[in-house]
């Protein structure tokens, strides 16, 4: 019979999962990871067996049944991992096959010691020599007690009372990185030359915006009222609304020569393809300047503060903070988000890590045009983030200067399993493709 061991994943030390790993050498071992219990199907243990013979895999892990109060019972499908999953967040689900090569792979490794980080980076060990597969069928059932929704579960990472957490994961990941010749020495990112005159203005706000009429003229009056010491125009992306956004917008614009409305000829553009249409534009500034349709700046002198960060690194990119609010503007949990994990020495290899970046982000024109958006409708800031991160130099502002305003219009309010899921698997790709950029260029 295999031995099942509790093992969080997150709140477990180094030596601690040494000592259980090395006692049980030899042995395959399921890990339940929720310190909860978990009812097994009867054929299980059998199928994470086999699939772990058949592959060689290290880790093996299934999707699930979840339990939903009383009655309910619905399916909980995971993901497959890939090369550049390292979200230390990555859904294992409950139940995991630790197998006897991936506990050697493991203790034959070395690392530093961490006090929370254990599970981390013993799978990290182990995805570096061994595969970890996923068996997509439902091997087990167990009660859901969060019953967040998406929208509320996804800023967990960066709340401030995780912070001691998130520097231990991040050092785990940049020793994998190291070890896998990902790993970006500090201050690597080239500084660029921003004093470029070929732009008709200063810079440009950039809104795209599909149906959002209870929000779009806020927006527009958060950008048009900002003071900066050069010129500035507002491009707004418009694409193909029917909900009465587009008059609004039309209105404006007739009243506001700074307010550029831009209809797109394709009707298949995303939100990374509004982006590109934008920069591409011969209206836009040397410096291209975030702002989502529903959100707002904390105030006027926003977009100066970015052009003089711009100005003082000769960075290719620069992100700010922003506060959660709601419709109202009354702050919620956790307040402000000012991504404190990014730092000058390690955040281009954090970035891989970590699930955003932050708000708002603004692009030196010419190189975001080189870059470009994918034309996808979530991602696409992180996809060229990190693309930049690898390359250049970001400045970031860890001053208040955005308001994300959560309501029920959010695109990501309340997403469904399937739908995180895609997201997820959508984002692990882009870290992916990024880490093997990465490495074919650290070995020359």
């Amino acid at each position: 019979m295999i031995q099942t061991v509790d093992l969080p994943q997150y709140g477990c030390p180094s030596s601690q999962v040494r000592k259980i790993l090395s006692a049980l050498r030899g042995q395959d071992i399921l890990l339940n990871l929720s310190g909860r219990e978990v009812s097994i199907t009867p054929d299980a243990t059998e199928r994470l067996l086999e699939c772990a013979r058949s592959t060689g895999a290290g880790i093996v892990y299934s999707d699930y049944l979840k339990t939903m109060g009383t009655d309910a019972i619905v399916p909980a499908p995971l993901i497959d991992i890939q090369v550049g999953s390292l979200r230390d967040d990555f859904d294992f689900g409950a139940l995991v096959l630790l197998t006897p090569a991936g506990i050697d792979a493991y203790l034959a490794s070395e690392g530093a010691e961490f006090k929370t980080a254990g599970f981390y980076q013993m799978r990290l060990a182990i995805q570096r020599s061994l595969p970890i597969v996923r068996v997509p069928q439902p091997l087990y059932t167990i009660a859901e007690t969060d019953f967040r929704t998406s929208g509320q579960k996804q800023f967990d990472y960066v709340n401030p009372r995780n912070r001691d957490v998130q520097i231990e994961m991040e050092a785990a990941c940049t020793e994998h990185l190291k070890l896998t010749s990902g790993y970006l020495k500090p201050y690597a990112g080239a500084t660029v030359n921003v004093d470029n005159d070929a732009f008709p203005v200063l810079a440009s706000v950039i809104i795209p915006v599909r149906n959002r009429a209870r929000t779009i003229a806020d927006a527009v009056k958060s950008a048009l009222t900002q003071e900066l010491d050069g010129q500035f125009n507002v491009i707004v992306v418009d694409n193909h609304s029917t909900d009465g956004t587009t008059q609004i917008l039309a209105d404006m614009a007739s009243r506001n020569t700074r307010l550029i409305h831009i209809i797109p000829e394709r009707t298949d553009l995303g939100i990374g393809g509004c982006w590109n249409l934008a920069v591409n534009s011969p209206d836009c500034g040397r410096f291209a300047v975030q702002l989502d349709s529903d959100d707002l700046y904390s105030g006027p002198d926003t977009l100066q503060k970015i052009i003089d960060k711009f100005r003082q690194g000769g960075y290719s990119m620069v992100i700010g903070s922003y506060r959660m609010c709601n419709f109202d503007l009354e702050t919620l949990p956790p307040g402000i988000i000012d991504h404190r994990e990014w730092t000058d020495e390690n955040g281009p290899n954090n970035a891989l890590r970590i699930n955003g970046l932050g708000a708002p982000r603004a692009f030196y024109t010419p190189v975001v045009r080189k870059i470009g958006f994918p034309n996808v409708s979530y991602g696409e800031d992180y996809a060229v983030a990190i693309r930049i991160a690898g390359e250049y130099r970001i400045g970031r502002i860890f001053d208040e200067l955005y308001l994300c305003r959560r309501w029920e219009g959010n695109s990501d309010h309340a997403l469904s399993p399937e739908k995180v899921n895609a997201n997820n698997l959508y984002k692990d790709s882009l870290r992916t493709a990024e880490l093997e950029r990465r490495i074919k260029h650290n070995n020359g």
